[in-house]
């Protein structure tokens, strides 16, 4: 206990570090599906794929028939969606993180429901599942 009461500004510190760092893991919130469940989506349900990487990022590889719309352009393009609306939209990026922001404007704009797909391409690549070029 007087270890504690002696160290108390180094723990404090340590505490508030430690949160600071978990913050934006915890703080993405939003559908996430695995490799596997979004195969599924896309044979069954034939789900809208959204591309939010930049055009080079794309055109190195992505899913068969996704659109691209790099995350920046997304809240002005959103119209080019509109017919989709009704359908399952996944959103893709490289690692799952730029998802998440484009999954909130999708949302905002009306899609019922949207997935993002948990560790984005690279997770999709790991799995050796199809890619287009």
């Amino acid at each position: 206990m007087k270890f504690v009461l002696d160290n108390i500004f180094l723990i404090a510190i340590v505490v508030l570090s430690g949160g600071a760092l978990l913050f934006p893991a915890l703080t993405q919130r939003g559908k996430k599906a695995s490799p596997q469940e979004v195969t599924l989506l896309i044979n069954r349900a034939k789900a809208l794929i959204v591309d939010v990487r930049a055009a080079n990022e794309f055109a190195a590889g992505h899913l068969a028939d996704a659109k691209n719309i790099p995350l920046a352009d997304l809240p002005q393009r959103t119209g080019e969606l509109e017919k989709f609306k009704n359908k399952t939209a996944v959103v893709v990026c490289q690692k799952g993180t730029r998802a998440f922001s484009a999954a909130k404007i999708l949302e905002k704009a009306g899609f019922k429901e949207v997935l993002v797909l948990d560790g984005g391409i690279d997770a999709w690549r790991a799995q050796s599942l199809p890619i287009t070029k």
